[in-house]
C-alpha cells in the first residue's frame, strides 16, 4: 500500500469515527436504555489516588482479578472494601 493510499485510508477511517462520536454526543439514549431493561447504576464519588506498590503485589493483583475478569485496581477495591472493617 502506497503512503497515498495509507493517507487517504487513515482521512476515512478518521472521518467515520469522527461521525460516530459526534452520533453518540448528541443522541438521546433515554428510550434505548428503557427499552433495554436496563436499570441506571448510580456510583459513589470516587477520590483518584496513588499508591506505590511492589511488582510482585501488583502481578498477584493481576492474576486474581483476572480469574474474576477483573483489573488489578477493581481487584484491589475490592479487597479493600472486603477488609477494612477489620482494622
Amino acid at each position: 500500500m502506497s503512503k497515498q493510499s495509507a493517507a487517504k485510508k487513515a482521512t476515512r477511517v478518521r472521518r467515520m469515527r469522527d461521525a460516530q462520536i459526534e452520533e453518540f454526543e448528541h443522541r438521546d439514549l433515554g428510550d434505548d436504555l428503557l427499552a433495554s431493561g436496563a436499570g441506571v447504576v448510580i456510583r459513589p464519588r470516587t477520590h483518584p489516588t496513588s499508591i506505590v506498590l511492589d511488582t510482585d503485589l501488583v502481578e498477584q493483583l493481576r492474576a486474581k482479578g483476572a480469574k474474576r475478569g477483573l483489573g488489578y485496581q477493581t481487584m484491589l477495591k475490592l479487597i479493600v472494601r472486603e477488609q477494612l472493617h477489620k482494622y
